[in-house]
């Protein structure tokens, strides 16, 4: 049995505490939060293996170049003079090809099927009672452009093994019944779920505890004291915590931690926005509003509308001109559904953590000996969370992977 400290209380510490928990460790969380907001709890509650297509494709820096000096854009790069952003966009570029998504689709694959096969295991080993619904999702299309690019990733996906076909107008009706979409047609992937994420998240707190994890929320971690290779102790703002072995889930703070160690982790906080509504919208199955790069999801009770990528480093402003996008984005591809002011006003946001690959960090570097790094994961946090939990356990019991880890190791190059 080891002591091990988790800096990161998000979706995926959680899931790495409790995997490292199953196998008889003694787990500490630290978490610089209180622990009931940000990315992982504001995100569309996706379980998406249909997203095969990592960050970095062919022709996203071009469109994120084109659109610098659009903050309303659907991907906004604020332009600034700053080494750690620059470093990150060289690497992002020069992934940003066909070779590279032809090797990253299994990785993704691979990963984001273990995660979903976790959480049936979890919420049955549990008895977890978090709104979870296998419903499939929709890629909804305005043009015929855009309907047959995803056409083309549809096959992809049906090459690797996942279930998705085009629909058209008639057999949309079919799955959405009740509710009126402006689109010419749509690919269906089936196997894909959702959840309302802050009811897993709180489950899974509650659990943590009561089998004896303990976790210290609001505690930032501001320096680490490192020997021969080895961390020894954290100092937080509160007390000194030592362990045998580390594990670095602070998602778009990561970088900034990792620095202490001399890890050059290409990473940048991406936001995106979230608003909900209570209101009845009808709409029972999770759609993306391709065009608009906006997520619908049927949550319990209400309805989110979730989008955009901003990478302007470390903040949580909320820019009122990108939740009017999402807004109008939903208008546009059901006509029924006008958000209102308040619902608008009360738009959330959150920092997911940007690899250079779009492919999550996982695993050892070779500049510190007992530190598993886990973050990365841009906005398929929440799909691969419970397989980086699983993955993060069996690298610190030296167990043999459930899957291959060569394309997370955290000192791949670009």
């Amino acid at each position: 049995m080891k002591d091990i400290i988790i800096i990161g209380g998000g979706i995926i510490g959680l899931c790495s505490a409790y995997y490292l928990q199953k196998e008889g460790h003694q787990v500490t969380i630290v978490d610089q939060s209180n622990m009931d907001a940000g990315a992982s709890y504001v995100n569309a509650g996706y379980l998406s293996p249909s997203h095969i297509i990592p960050l970095s494709a062919p022709g996203v820096m071009k469109k994120g170049l084109k659109w610098m000096f659009n903050p309303s854009s659907p991907l906004y790069l604020k332009p600034r003079l700053d080494l750690d952003f620059l470093k990150w966009a060289w690497a992002f570029n020069s992934s940003c090809n066909k070779s590279h998504v032809e090797k990253a689709i299994p990785a993704i694959k691979d990963i984001a099927l273990l995660s979903q096969e976790l959480y049936d295991d979890i919420k049955e080993d549990e008895n977890f009672t978090f709104h979870y619904k296998k419903k499939g999702l929709l890629m909804l299309c305005q043009t015929d452009k855009m309907l047959d690019a995803e056409i083309i990733t549809s096959q992809f996906a049906n090459r690797v093994g996942l279930d998705a076909k085009a629909i058209d107008l008639v057999e949309l009706k079919l799955l959405e019944p009740n509710v009126k979409i402006n689109v010419k047609g749509a690919i269906f992937y089936q196997g894909d779920a959702h959840t309302t994420p802050h009811e897993f998240m709180d489950e899974m707190k509650t659990h943590l505890k009561k089998v004896g994890v303990k976790i210290y929320n609001n505690e930032k971690v501001e320096d680490l004291e490192v020997k021969d290779g080895e961390i020894l102790t954290i100092k937080t703002n509160q007390q000194r915590l030592t362990a045998d072995e580390f594990v670095l889930a602070a998602g778009s703070w990561s970088s900034l931690l990792s620095k202490k160690l001399g890890l050059k982790l290409l990473l940048q906080a991406g936001k995106g926005y979230c608003i909900n509504t209570s209101r009845q919208t009808e709409i029972t199955i999770p759609a993306i509003l391709t065009e608009a790069k906006v997520a619908v999801t049927p949550m319990h009770c209400f309805t989110r509308f979730a989008g955009t990528m901003e990478i302007a480093g470390i903040n949580h402003h909320i820019n009122r001109d990108r939740v009017e996008v999402i807004a109008n984005a939903v208008t546009k591809f059901y006509p029924e559904i006008k958000l209102t002011k308040d619902e608008k006003g009360n738009a959330a946001c959150g920092l997911r953590p940007l690899s250079a690959d779009g492919l999550p960090y996982i695993g050892k570097s070779g500049k510190c000996k007992n530190l598993t790094i886990a973050t990365g994961h841009a906005m398929m946090g929440w799909s691969m969370a419970t397989a980086t939990g699983k993955l993060v356990s069996e690298i610190t019991s030296d167990q043999k992977s459930s899957i291959k880890l060569a394309p997370y190791h955290p000192d791949r190059t670009f």
